[in-house]
């Protein structure tokens, strides 16, 4: 995949970079706002990495003006700016994700992969699926083949999250921060008891488990074939 990195500081950027590479992507580097606007009005991208903070253009700017002008690629934003506001403001201006620096290159390499595998979600889709097992958005309700699934609402909320990224890991972090919008480890077994939960009320009983562990990793929602 071809990835535009929009990030000023060298350092970083050499390690992400490095980092990309040696898993396959390719690579164009960008050390200011207004290059990296160029490049991603001029060349064609999978993924956008941007800094918040940049030289010559902000990257909530840079965002802003590039979903301003239709471009549909997934963007990713690093920043230091670690608050609930200030996430919030970039996922409002047009990012896809946003991760907070210091950060591991394996969570970043993590989200990349579900933002770039992800199938397209339109506005106008109200229906996830992951084999037999459907969620509707409008309705708030689930139903496993003809059976239905009653959830509390952050259930709903950890399901809908690993629904959307069926197929992928979803590490713990993420579902911390994608569902609880917590940008720090809160101690507890939250997440696990979540998930533990959700296996009870969508696996139990059932030939096939949807919600699978990856051990050393997070979780993942995926269609299986049944066993014999």
């Amino acid at each position: 995949m071809r990835i535009l990195l929009i990030e000023d500081d060298p350092e970083t950027a050499a390690y992400v970079t490095r980092g990309l590479r040696e898993n396959g992507h390719t690579v164009d580097h960008a050390p200011d706002g207004r290059e990296g606007l160029f490049l991603a009005g001029s060349e064609k991208y999978d993924l956008a990495i941007v800094d918040r903070m940049l030289p010559e253009m902000d990257g909530l700017t840079v965002v802003k003006m590039l979903r301003s002008v239709d471009v549909k690629f997934p963007i990713l934003f690093l920043s230091n700016l670690s608050g609930l506001d200030e996430r919030v403001e970039g996922l409002n201006a047009g990012g896809d994700d946003y991760l907070t620096k210091p950060f591991a290159f394996s969570e970043l390499l993590a989200r990349i992969n579900a933002l770039l595998r992800r199938p397209p979600l339109s506005s106008n889709q109200t229906i996830l699926r992951v084999g037999e097992l459907e969620m509707d958005l409008v309705k708030h309700t689930v139903k496993r083949g003809k059976d239905n699934i009653i959830l509390q609402p952050r259930e709903f909320r950890v399901l809908e999250f690993l629904m959307r990224n069926a197929g992928q890991v979803v590490t713990r972090t993420m579902l911390l921060e994608g569902v609880w919008d917590y940008h720090f480890d809160p101690k507890t077994n939250i997440v696990e008891t979540h998930i533990s939960r959700l296996r009870a009320k969508i696996d139990k009983g059932y030939k096939t488990e949807l919600i699978q562990t990856i051990r050393g990793a997070g979780y993942s929602i995926r269609a299986a074939t049944p066993a014999l």
